[in-house]
C-alpha cells in the first residue's frame, strides 16, 4: 500500500539539455506543463552537464523534485506548478561517442531503474529508448512520434499492456507507425496545442514590438514566428517582402547562425525591409505575435508539409491577429474554418504577396484582436489535448489528480 501511494509522479523525459530554441522542445515542455495545470503531479526530466553535474549530493540524489527554474519559464512559457529534475550527467558522459558514455544510456540503465522507480507513476517521452527501459521496468508509458522514421516496433513493447498509448500529430505518420508494428488501436492523432498566456491582451508591449521593428515609414507589419528553414518558407518570405516594399517584415526564431545566414541573403537581395529577431522568449512572444497586422504562415512544399502539425499556427490563433496561410496537406482540414483570413497556393511567392494585400485591405489591425481565431483555437489548448491523452490510460495507471 505504501509503495501505490508513493508512485505519484508523472514523469516526462527529454533526453536533450534544456534550454534550447528547437520547436520539438517547445513542445515537450509545454505538453509537460499543462499535465501539471491538469493536476497531476509532473515532473520534467532532461540531462544536465556544467558544473553542477559535478555536484556530490547531486549525483548522490540525482532526482529531486523542484520549482522550474525562472529561465524555463521565461523560454517556454511554463507555469508554476510544472516541477523539473535536471539529472547531472559529469564528464566523461556525451563526451566519447559510445552507447556507454551516452547520457541517453545513463538515464535509462542508472537513473530510472535506481531513483525515478519507486516513485514514479506514468512515463511521457518522444525518446524510445527511454518508453523501452520504463516497460521492462514495470512503469506504463506513453510514446509521442511526430516524424516518419524507417524502424521497426518491438513488438514485445507495443503489445505489451503497460505501453497505454502513442500520440502523433499527422494521419500520415499514424499510418506509417502502424506498417511499422505499432497496433492501430494504440496511436492516435492529436495536433499540438497553444499556451494559454498567448490569448492575454498584451497592448503596452505589442506597441513596443511596433515601435521598434516599424523602421523607414512603413504602418504595416507582417510577423513569421518560427524555425528558419529553407522548407519553412523563408526564402520565399524573403521574396514576398520584395514584393511589398511599403511593408515591414519581420521573422521570430533560429539560432544565431541561421539568422546571419537569412540577414546575408536579404542583403544579397537588396530586400530591406525583413528584419530578423532570433529567438524570442515566450514570454515575449505572445505580444509581439499582436502587434502584427498579419501573421504568414508561408510553407513549403515537400515532405514534411504532409505531416507538420505546426505549433505557431496555433499559437498565431490564439493572438487573435489574421494570418495568411500557404495550402499544405497536414492543414487542409482548416481550410473551411475562419481561423485563417487567406490562402494561396504553396511556393508562389506573388500569390502569397497578393492574398497580404487583400487581408491587409480587408482586416485592419485591432488592438483586442480578432474573436473568429480566438474562439476556434479554443480546443487546441494544451490542457485539453493532455486531458485527451490521458482518457487512453487506463484509470488504475493515471496518477493522483492533486486535490
Amino acid at each position: 500500500m505504501k509503495n501505490t501511494y508513493l508512485k505519484q509522479h508523472y514523469i516526462f523525459f527529454i533526453r536533450e539539455e534544456l534550454p534550447k530554441p528547437e520547436a520539438h522542445l517547445v513542445q515537450s515542455t509545454n505538453a509537460a506543463n499543462a499535465a501539471a495545470n491538469l493536476g497531476y503531479s509532473t515532473v520534467l526530466v532532461y540531462p544536465q552537464k556544467g558544473l553542477e553535474s559535478f555536484n556530490l549530493v547531486n549525483l548522490a540524489r540525482p532526482f529531486k523534485p523542484r520549482e522550474t527554474p525562472v529561465e524555463l519559464v521565461k523560454y517556454y512559457n511554463l507555469h508554476d506548478k510544472l516541477k523539473v529534475s535536471p539529472l547531472p550527467m559529469p564528464w566523461p558522459i556525451d563526451y566519447f561517442k559510445n552507447k556507454f558514455t551516452s547520457s541517453n544510456t545513463i538515464a535509462t540503465k542508472y537513473y530510472l531503474p535506481f531513483h525515478l522507480l519507486s516513485t514514479t507513476k506514468l512515463v511521457h517521452s518522444r525518446d524510445w529508448n527511454f518508453i523501452k527501459a520504463a516497460i521492462k521496468n514495470g512503469v506504463p508509458a506513453i510514446y509521442e512520434h511526430h516524424h516518419h522514421e524507417d524502424k521497426q516496433f518491438e513488438p514485445e513493447i507495443v503489445n505489451h499492456p503497460l505501453f497505454q498509448i502513442s500520440v502523433t500529430v499527422a494521419d500520415t505518420i499514424r499510418e506509417t507507425m502502424i506498417k511499422h508494428g505499432m497496433p492501430a488501436e494504440k496511436v492516435i492523432k492529436l495536433h499540438n496545442g497553444f499556451n494559454q498566456l498567448f490569448m492575454m491582451r498584451q497592448p503596452e508591449k505589442a506597441a513596443e514590438w511596433r515601435n521598434k521593428i516599424l523602421k523607414d515609414g512603413r504602418e504595416q507589419l507582417v510577423v513569421y514566428a518560427g524555425a528558419l528553414r529553407q522548407f519553412k518558407g523563408i526564402d520565399m518570405l524573403i521574396d514576398v517582402a520584395s514584393y511589398m516594399p511599403n511593408v515591414q517584415f519581420a521573422c521570430a526564431g533560429g539560432n544565431e547562425a541561421e539568422v546571419a545566414h537569412y540577414q546575408r541573403l536579404a542583403q544579397e537581395k537588396q530586400v530591406n525591409n525583413i528584419t530578423f529577431l532570433g529567438y524570442i522568449l515566450h514570454e515575449d512572444l505572445a505580444s509581439l505575435l499582436q502587434s502584427a497586422d498579419i501573421l504568414a504562415h508561408p510553407h513549403c512544399l515537400g515532405n514534411a508539409a504532409t505531416f507538420t502539425s505546426p505549433l505557431k499556427l496555433f499559437d498565431y490563433f490564439a493572438s487573435g491577429t489574421p494570418t495568411v496561410s500557404t495550402e499544405i496537406p497536414s492543414i487542409m482540414e482548416f481550410k473551411h474554418t475562419k481561423a485563417i483570413a487567406a490562402w494561396c497556393e504553396a511556393d508562389n511567392p506573388a500569390a502569397f504577396a497578393e492574398s497580404l494585400r487583400q487581408v491587409l485591405a480587408t482586416h485592419p489591425r485591432k488592438i483586442e484582436g480578432y474573436t473568429d481565431s480566438v474562439e476556434f483555437v479554443q480546443q487546441f489548448s494544451w490542457e485539453n489535448r493532455a486531458a485527451k491523452i490521458m482518457s487512453y490510460v487506463d484509470e488504475s495507471l493515471r496518477p493522483l489528480l492533486k486535490s
